[in-house]
Protein backbone atom coordinates (compact mmCIF):
# COMPACT_ATOMS: atom_id res chain seq x y z
CA UNK A 1 0.00 0.00 0.00
CA UNK A 2 2.86 2.39 0.88
CA UNK A 3 4.51 1.59 -2.44
CA UNK A 4 1.34 2.45 -4.35
CA UNK A 5 0.98 5.76 -2.48
CA UNK A 6 4.65 6.63 -3.09
CA UNK A 7 4.38 5.88 -6.81
CA UNK A 8 1.17 7.90 -7.07
CA UNK A 9 2.87 10.86 -5.42
CA UNK A 10 5.87 10.53 -7.75
CA UNK A 11 3.73 10.49 -10.91
CA UNK A 12 1.68 13.42 -9.62
CA UNK A 13 4.82 15.49 -8.97
CA UNK A 14 6.31 14.51 -12.33
CA UNK A 15 3.09 15.44 -14.10
CA UNK A 16 2.95 18.81 -12.32
CA UNK A 17 6.59 19.48 -13.19
CA UNK A 18 6.01 18.72 -16.87
CA UNK A 19 2.93 20.91 -16.88
CA UNK A 20 4.88 23.71 -15.18
CA UNK A 21 7.70 23.45 -17.73
CA UNK A 22 5.19 23.46 -20.56
CA UNK A 23 3.57 26.60 -19.18
CA UNK A 24 6.95 28.31 -18.82
CA UNK A 25 7.87 27.48 -22.42
CA UNK A 26 4.46 28.59 -23.63
CA UNK A 27 4.81 31.92 -21.84
CA UNK A 28 8.36 32.42 -23.11
CA UNK A 29 7.49 31.83 -26.75
CA UNK A 30 4.11 33.55 -26.87
CA UNK A 31 4.17 37.16 -28.08
CA UNK A 32 0.89 38.08 -29.77
CA UNK A 33 -1.75 35.42 -29.22
CA UNK A 34 -4.47 37.38 -30.93
CA UNK A 35 -2.50 38.12 -34.11
CA UNK A 36 -1.04 36.05 -36.93
CA UNK A 37 2.21 34.68 -35.53
CA UNK A 38 5.32 35.57 -37.52
CA UNK A 39 8.06 33.74 -35.57
CA UNK A 40 8.84 37.02 -33.82
CA UNK A 41 9.61 38.94 -37.01
CA UNK A 42 8.33 42.51 -37.17
CA UNK A 43 8.99 45.35 -39.57
CA UNK A 44 9.18 48.48 -37.44
CA UNK A 45 8.36 51.83 -39.08
CA UNK A 46 11.11 54.45 -38.67
CA UNK A 47 10.65 58.16 -39.25
CA UNK A 48 13.62 59.98 -40.81
CA UNK A 49 14.23 63.41 -42.36
CA UNK A 50 13.99 61.67 -45.76
CA UNK A 51 10.66 59.97 -45.06
CA UNK A 52 9.35 56.86 -43.33
CA UNK A 53 10.98 53.46 -43.81
CA UNK A 54 10.85 50.04 -42.14
CA UNK A 55 13.52 48.05 -40.33
CA UNK A 56 13.55 44.29 -39.77
CA UNK A 57 13.53 42.91 -36.23
CA UNK A 58 13.10 39.44 -34.81
CA UNK A 59 12.05 38.84 -31.24
CA UNK A 60 13.06 35.84 -29.16
CA UNK A 61 11.42 35.16 -25.82
CA UNK A 62 9.31 36.97 -23.30
CA UNK A 63 11.04 38.39 -20.24
CA UNK A 64 9.85 41.69 -18.73
CA UNK A 65 13.11 41.99 -16.73
CA UNK A 66 15.65 41.52 -19.53
CA UNK A 67 15.28 42.82 -23.10
CA UNK A 68 18.51 42.83 -25.14
CA UNK A 69 18.81 44.67 -28.47
CA UNK A 70 21.66 43.38 -30.65
CA UNK A 71 23.40 45.99 -32.83
CA UNK A 72 25.39 44.52 -35.71
CA UNK A 73 28.53 45.99 -37.22
CA UNK A 74 29.42 47.34 -40.61
CA UNK A 75 27.84 49.77 -40.97
CA UNK A 76 25.32 47.92 -43.14
CA UNK A 77 26.25 44.34 -42.32
CA UNK A 78 23.32 42.23 -41.07
CA UNK A 79 22.04 40.50 -37.94
CA UNK A 80 23.01 37.14 -39.48
CA UNK A 81 26.52 36.99 -38.01
CA UNK A 82 25.00 37.53 -34.55
CA UNK A 83 22.73 34.48 -34.76
CA UNK A 84 25.15 32.72 -32.37
CA UNK A 85 23.40 34.52 -29.50
CA UNK A 86 20.19 32.57 -30.13
CA UNK A 87 20.99 29.35 -28.29
CA UNK A 88 22.88 31.04 -25.45
CA UNK A 89 20.30 33.72 -24.70
CA UNK A 90 17.31 31.41 -25.06
CA UNK A 91 18.84 28.98 -22.56
CA UNK A 92 19.03 31.89 -20.11
CA UNK A 93 15.43 32.90 -20.73
CA UNK A 94 16.43 36.37 -21.96
CA UNK A 95 14.14 38.33 -24.25
CA UNK A 96 16.29 39.63 -27.11
CA UNK A 97 16.02 41.13 -30.55
CA UNK A 98 17.98 40.63 -33.74
CA UNK A 99 17.77 43.74 -35.87
CA UNK A 100 18.90 44.93 -39.28
CA UNK A 101 19.57 48.64 -39.22
CA UNK A 102 18.21 50.86 -42.00
CA UNK A 103 20.21 50.27 -45.18
CA UNK A 104 20.93 46.64 -44.27
CA UNK A 105 19.73 43.66 -46.27
CA UNK A 106 16.45 42.75 -44.55
CA UNK A 107 15.43 46.35 -43.91
CA UNK A 108 14.60 49.12 -46.36
CA UNK A 109 17.60 50.41 -48.30
CA UNK A 110 16.97 54.04 -49.26
CA UNK A 111 19.52 55.71 -51.51
CA UNK A 112 19.61 59.10 -49.80
CA UNK A 113 23.20 59.39 -48.50
CA UNK A 114 22.18 62.04 -45.95
CA UNK A 115 20.68 59.22 -43.88
CA UNK A 116 24.04 57.63 -43.10
CA UNK A 117 25.07 59.59 -40.02
CA UNK A 118 25.60 58.55 -36.42
CA UNK A 119 22.92 60.96 -35.19
CA UNK A 120 20.29 59.53 -37.52
CA UNK A 121 21.14 55.94 -36.54
CA UNK A 122 20.93 56.84 -32.83
CA UNK A 123 17.45 58.23 -33.39
CA UNK A 124 16.54 54.99 -35.19
CA UNK A 125 17.61 52.87 -32.21
CA UNK A 126 15.46 55.01 -29.93
CA UNK A 127 12.45 54.41 -32.17
CA UNK A 128 13.15 50.66 -32.08
CA UNK A 129 13.35 50.79 -28.26
CA UNK A 130 9.92 52.35 -28.08
CA UNK A 131 8.51 49.79 -30.51
CA UNK A 132 9.71 46.84 -28.39
CA UNK A 133 8.43 48.47 -25.16
CA UNK A 134 11.80 48.45 -23.43
CA UNK A 135 12.73 50.86 -20.65
CA UNK A 136 15.22 51.64 -17.88
CA UNK A 137 14.11 48.58 -15.91
CA UNK A 138 14.94 46.02 -18.61
CA UNK A 139 16.71 47.50 -21.66
CA UNK A 140 20.21 46.27 -22.53
CA UNK A 141 22.04 47.35 -25.68
CA UNK A 142 24.78 45.06 -27.02
CA UNK A 143 26.78 46.40 -29.96
CA UNK A 144 29.67 44.84 -31.86
CA UNK A 145 32.14 46.84 -33.98
CA UNK A 146 30.16 49.69 -35.64
CA UNK A 147 27.32 48.48 -33.42
CA UNK A 148 29.59 49.40 -30.49
CA UNK A 149 29.91 52.95 -31.82
CA UNK A 150 26.15 53.12 -32.12
CA UNK A 151 25.65 51.65 -28.63
CA UNK A 152 28.00 54.15 -26.98
CA UNK A 153 26.47 57.08 -28.85
CA UNK A 154 22.99 55.88 -27.93
CA UNK A 155 23.98 55.69 -24.27
CA UNK A 156 25.37 59.23 -24.34
CA UNK A 157 21.98 60.52 -25.49
CA UNK A 158 19.43 58.08 -24.08
CA UNK A 159 20.95 56.20 -21.15
CA UNK A 160 18.01 57.24 -18.98
CA UNK A 161 16.11 54.45 -20.78
CA UNK A 162 18.83 51.80 -20.33
CA UNK A 163 19.62 49.18 -17.72
CA UNK A 164 22.95 48.05 -19.18
CA UNK A 165 25.42 48.65 -22.03
CA UNK A 166 27.69 46.06 -23.65
CA UNK A 167 30.37 47.18 -26.13
CA UNK A 168 32.05 44.32 -27.98
CA UNK A 169 35.27 44.98 -29.85
CA UNK A 170 35.02 48.71 -30.54
CA UNK A 171 37.39 51.43 -29.43
CA UNK A 172 35.93 54.82 -28.54
CA UNK A 173 38.29 56.65 -30.90
CA UNK A 174 38.46 56.00 -34.65
CA UNK A 175 41.83 57.77 -34.99
CA UNK A 176 43.29 55.50 -32.29
CA UNK A 177 41.77 52.48 -34.05
CA UNK A 178 43.44 53.60 -37.29
CA UNK A 179 46.74 54.14 -35.50
CA UNK A 180 46.60 50.64 -33.99
CA UNK A 181 45.97 49.16 -37.44
CA UNK A 182 48.92 51.05 -38.94
CA UNK A 183 51.46 50.77 -36.14
CA UNK A 184 50.68 47.35 -34.69
CA UNK A 185 48.60 45.10 -36.94
CA UNK A 186 50.15 46.15 -40.27
CA UNK A 187 53.63 45.35 -38.95
CA UNK A 188 52.53 41.78 -38.24
CA UNK A 189 52.04 41.17 -41.97
CA UNK A 190 54.73 39.95 -44.32
CA UNK A 191 56.44 43.06 -45.78
CA UNK A 192 55.76 42.04 -49.38
CA UNK A 193 52.05 41.49 -48.62
CA UNK A 194 51.73 44.84 -46.85
CA UNK A 195 53.50 46.62 -49.71
CA UNK A 196 51.10 45.19 -52.29
CA UNK A 197 48.08 46.16 -50.15
CA UNK A 198 49.41 49.70 -49.69
CA UNK A 199 50.11 50.03 -53.42
CA UNK A 200 46.50 49.11 -54.22
CA UNK A 201 45.25 51.55 -51.59
CA UNK A 202 47.42 54.34 -52.95
CA UNK A 203 45.84 53.81 -56.38
CA UNK A 204 42.38 53.56 -54.73
CA UNK A 205 42.04 50.29 -56.64
CA UNK A 206 39.73 48.77 -54.02
CA UNK A 207 37.54 46.97 -56.56
CA UNK A 208 40.53 44.99 -57.74
CA UNK A 209 39.89 41.34 -56.67
CA UNK A 210 43.51 41.18 -55.59
CA UNK A 211 42.78 43.59 -52.71
CA UNK A 212 40.50 41.14 -50.89
CA UNK A 213 42.63 38.19 -52.02
CA UNK A 214 45.38 39.72 -49.91
CA UNK A 215 43.28 40.97 -47.00
CA UNK A 216 41.20 37.85 -46.32
CA UNK A 217 44.04 35.41 -45.50
CA UNK A 218 46.48 37.98 -44.12
CA UNK A 219 44.16 40.22 -42.12
CA UNK A 220 40.57 39.01 -41.89
CA UNK A 221 41.51 35.43 -41.00
CA UNK A 222 43.95 36.75 -38.39
CA UNK A 223 41.94 39.56 -36.83
CA UNK A 224 38.27 39.37 -37.88
CA UNK A 225 37.40 35.69 -37.35
CA UNK A 226 40.05 33.07 -36.66
CA UNK A 227 37.89 29.98 -37.14
CA UNK A 228 39.25 27.75 -39.89
CA UNK A 229 35.80 27.57 -41.46
CA UNK A 230 33.77 30.73 -41.15
CA UNK A 231 30.24 30.33 -39.71
CA UNK A 232 27.36 30.28 -42.16
CA UNK A 233 25.84 33.35 -40.50
CA UNK A 234 29.03 35.36 -41.07
CA UNK A 235 29.22 34.23 -44.69
CA UNK A 236 25.60 35.26 -45.28
CA UNK A 237 26.12 38.62 -43.56
CA UNK A 238 29.19 39.27 -45.73
CA UNK A 239 27.26 38.32 -48.87
CA UNK A 240 24.35 40.59 -47.90
CA UNK A 241 26.40 43.62 -46.80
CA UNK A 242 25.45 46.96 -48.32
CA UNK A 243 28.81 47.98 -49.75
CA UNK A 244 27.64 51.47 -50.65
CA UNK A 245 26.79 52.42 -47.05
CA UNK A 246 29.75 50.49 -45.62
CA UNK A 247 32.31 52.22 -47.84
CA UNK A 248 30.78 55.65 -47.28
CA UNK A 249 31.02 55.36 -43.50
CA UNK A 250 33.84 52.87 -42.77
CA UNK A 251 35.97 52.93 -45.89
CA UNK A 252 36.87 50.06 -48.26
CA UNK A 253 37.81 47.46 -45.62
CA UNK A 254 38.34 46.64 -41.93
CA UNK A 255 42.05 47.45 -42.33
CA UNK A 256 41.82 50.87 -40.69
CA UNK A 257 39.10 53.47 -41.17
CA UNK A 258 38.74 56.20 -43.78
CA UNK A 259 35.04 56.98 -44.31
CA UNK A 260 32.70 59.39 -42.53
CA UNK A 261 33.65 57.74 -39.24
CA UNK A 262 37.38 58.44 -39.64
CA UNK A 263 37.46 61.34 -37.14
CA UNK A 264 34.87 59.97 -34.73
CA UNK A 265 36.12 60.13 -31.13
CA UNK A 266 34.08 60.13 -27.91
CA UNK A 267 36.78 58.83 -25.59
CA UNK A 268 36.74 62.05 -23.56
CA UNK A 269 32.99 61.65 -23.03
CA UNK A 270 32.98 58.10 -21.68
CA UNK A 271 32.83 59.44 -18.11
CA UNK A 272 29.29 60.60 -18.95
CA UNK A 273 28.10 56.99 -19.26
CA UNK A 274 26.81 55.98 -15.84
CA UNK A 275 24.79 52.82 -16.59
CA UNK A 276 26.53 49.49 -15.87
CA UNK A 277 28.82 48.87 -18.85
CA UNK A 278 30.78 45.86 -20.08
CA UNK A 279 33.68 46.48 -22.45
CA UNK A 280 34.87 43.40 -24.35
CA UNK A 281 38.33 43.06 -25.85
CA UNK A 282 40.21 40.22 -27.51
CA UNK A 283 43.87 39.37 -28.04
CA UNK A 284 43.76 39.20 -31.85
CA UNK A 285 41.12 41.89 -32.40
CA UNK A 286 41.35 44.73 -34.92
CA UNK A 287 40.80 46.85 -31.79
CA UNK A 288 43.50 47.28 -29.16
CA UNK A 289 42.42 45.13 -26.17
CA UNK A 290 44.32 47.49 -23.82
CA UNK A 291 42.17 50.36 -25.10
CA UNK A 292 39.04 48.31 -24.42
CA UNK A 293 40.23 47.71 -20.85
CA UNK A 294 40.96 51.42 -20.43
CA UNK A 295 37.45 52.26 -21.62
CA UNK A 296 35.99 50.05 -18.89
CA UNK A 297 37.72 52.34 -16.38
CA UNK A 298 36.65 55.58 -18.06
CA UNK A 299 32.92 54.90 -17.77
CA UNK A 300 31.39 55.37 -14.32
CA UNK A 301 30.39 51.76 -13.68
CA UNK A 302 32.48 49.61 -16.00
CA UNK A 303 33.63 45.99 -16.20
CA UNK A 304 36.09 44.39 -18.61
CA UNK A 305 35.94 41.02 -20.36
CA UNK A 306 39.09 39.75 -22.08
CA UNK A 307 38.94 36.97 -24.67
CA UNK A 308 42.44 35.43 -24.88
CA UNK A 309 41.73 33.42 -28.03
CA UNK A 310 39.35 35.85 -29.72
CA UNK A 311 39.47 38.36 -32.54
CA UNK A 312 37.00 41.00 -33.75
CA UNK A 313 34.27 38.37 -33.68
CA UNK A 314 35.18 36.81 -30.36
CA UNK A 315 31.51 35.82 -30.09
CA UNK A 316 32.54 33.08 -32.55
CA UNK A 317 36.24 32.34 -32.13
CA UNK A 318 36.40 32.59 -28.31
CA UNK A 319 32.76 31.76 -27.82
CA UNK A 320 32.70 30.20 -24.35
CA UNK A 321 34.66 33.02 -22.73
CA UNK A 322 32.66 35.66 -24.60
CA UNK A 323 29.19 34.26 -23.97
CA UNK A 324 29.82 33.26 -20.36
CA UNK A 325 31.10 36.77 -19.63
CA UNK A 326 28.19 38.49 -21.39
CA UNK A 327 25.58 36.32 -19.66
CA UNK A 328 27.20 36.79 -16.24
CA UNK A 329 27.23 40.57 -16.70
CA UNK A 330 23.54 40.72 -17.66
CA UNK A 331 22.53 38.44 -14.78
CA UNK A 332 24.67 40.42 -12.32
CA UNK A 333 23.06 43.69 -13.39
CA UNK A 334 19.62 42.11 -13.15
CA UNK A 335 20.47 40.83 -9.64
CA UNK A 336 21.78 44.30 -8.69
CA UNK A 337 25.27 42.91 -8.06
CA UNK A 338 26.65 45.62 -10.37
Amino acid sequence: MRTIIALSAFFLLTSCKKESNTNILSDYFTYDKDKVETAGVKMIPIKTPAGEFKVWTKRFGNNPKIKVLLLHGGPAMTHEYMECFETFFQREGFEFYEYDQLGSYYSDQPKDSSLWTIERFVDEVEQVRKAINADKDNFYVLGNSWGGILAMEYALKYQQYMKGLLVANMMASAPEYGKYADEVLAKQMKPEVLKEIRDLEAKKDFSNPRYMELLIPNFYKEHLCRLEEWPDGLNRASKHANGEVYTLMQGPSEFGISGRLAKWDIKNRLHEIIVPTLMIGAKYDTMDPKAMEEQSKLVKNGSYLYCPNGSHLAMWDDQKVFMNGVIKFINDVDDKKI
